[in-house]
């Protein structure tokens, strides 16, 4: 694929490392990609960053034809950069495409869009520790028609954002609320694809929990509201009984990359591992009579956020006397180990750019 590359004049000056946050600062590029029906995907270029032209009719804007994705890029050692493990992202977001009738972007095209992006505004990767260049790749529908059917064009963008350390204050348990009349998802619904859809809807609940002092929203199935599903923004897991518990995937729950990472580095360490339903009343009962030993989410921004308590029928439960597990540092401490270059990558997930 050949990447029609036009540079900015005006590079922005960059942010403070030390007040990054999340998704606050873009750089000074972006990647973009037309697709038209019958033409498939066309036009390949990286631009200054800027706005985006969309017809008020846009599809996208009106039957949520739009699906992301979500990795980081890291600052090595000798000044290398690499992703982890992307192919998993771009076969996440190509499965979204599927559920959500839009076109799939080949592996290799994908790739090598975000590595010549990357390189481009290399200097944007902060090298603080727990810093990083967060890659946002995404697709929506373009066609301007309110019939509601799938688009005939589409544009698929990257873009990205330089973030800070998710603990600069340390490694410390989040408090979580189970939500027992909201739901995120159904089955056979949408619930597995990475589309703006899932998450517009989890907002309500979500301020209603921050309101209450909580982290997360801790999602229970859409059916009988009594198995876990996941977290607002990861997947969860339970270490009961000298055994590793996360449910499993069917179809309403995003199957996460660092979910899967925890699964495999659990499985070579020799710990029982099961994906299996487990019941909320499994878990509270776990926190009272001390079977439930730790709990944490995994995902992309905070890789392990171990749980310390979990609300839930207008009653705290705590996990653990309420402090960070073993289990959830060690997991920590090797998966950032793996993606920073600072530990030997067995599975070999790091991608190397340069």
């Amino acid at each position: 694929m050949m990447i029609d590359t036009r540079e900015t004049q005006h590079g922005k000056s960059r942010p403070d490392a030390a007040n990054l946050g999340f998704g606050q600062f873009m750089t000074d590029h972006m990647f973009l990609m037309d697709y038209e029906g019958d033409q498939g995907w066309r036009r390949p270029r990286i631009v200054p960053y800027g706005d985006l032209r969309l017809d008020p009719a846009a599809m996208v804007l009106h039957y949520n034809q739009e699906i992301f994705e979500g990795l980081k890029a890291y600052a090595l050692p000798e000044d290398r950069v690499s992703l982890f493990r992307p192919q998993k992202n771009i076969a996440r977001m190509n499965s979204s495409a599927r559920r959500m009738v839009m076109p799939e972007i080949p592996e290799q095209d994908f790739l090598q869009a975000m590595q010549e992006l990357i390189l481009l505004d290399r200097d944007w990767i902060p090298k603080a520790p727990g810093t990083s260049l967060y890659v946002r790749p995404a697709m929506i529908a373009t066609e301007a028609a309110l019939g509601v059917r799938p688009a005939q064009t589409y544009l698929f963008f990257i873009i990205l954002s330089p973030v800070g350390a998710y603990y600069p204050q340390g490694f410390n348990p989040t408090r979580i609320f189970v939500s027992d009349t909201y739901v995120r998802a159904v089955q056979g619904g949408p619930g597995e694809a990475k589309t703006s859809g899932n998450y517009g809807p989890t907002l309500y609940v979500s301020k209603e929990a921050a309101a209450r002092g909580y982290a997360q929203v801790l999602w229970l199935d859409g059916k009988e509201h009594r198995y876990v599903e996941e977290v607002g923004t990861s997947n969860i897991f339970f270490y009961l009984n000298e055994e590793l518990v996360t449910p499993p995937l069917g179809g309403t729950i995003l199957p996460g990359i660092t979910r899967d990472s925890v699964l495999h580095l659990a499985r070579d360490w020799g710990l029982r591992v099961t994906e299996r339903p487990i019941s909320i009343d499994e878990v509270i009962q776990g926190c009272q009579d001390g079977a439930l030993q730790e709990a944490f989410a995994s995902g992309t921004a905070a890789v392990i956020s171990p749980v310390g308590t979990i609300g839930y029928k207008g009653l705290d439960y705590t996990v653990n006397t309420g402090q960070t597990g073993e289990l959830s540092k060690k997991l920590y401490d090797e998966i950032i180990g793996i993606q920073y270059g600072q530990r030997p990558d067995p599975f070999g997930w790091r991608y190397l750019l340069d």
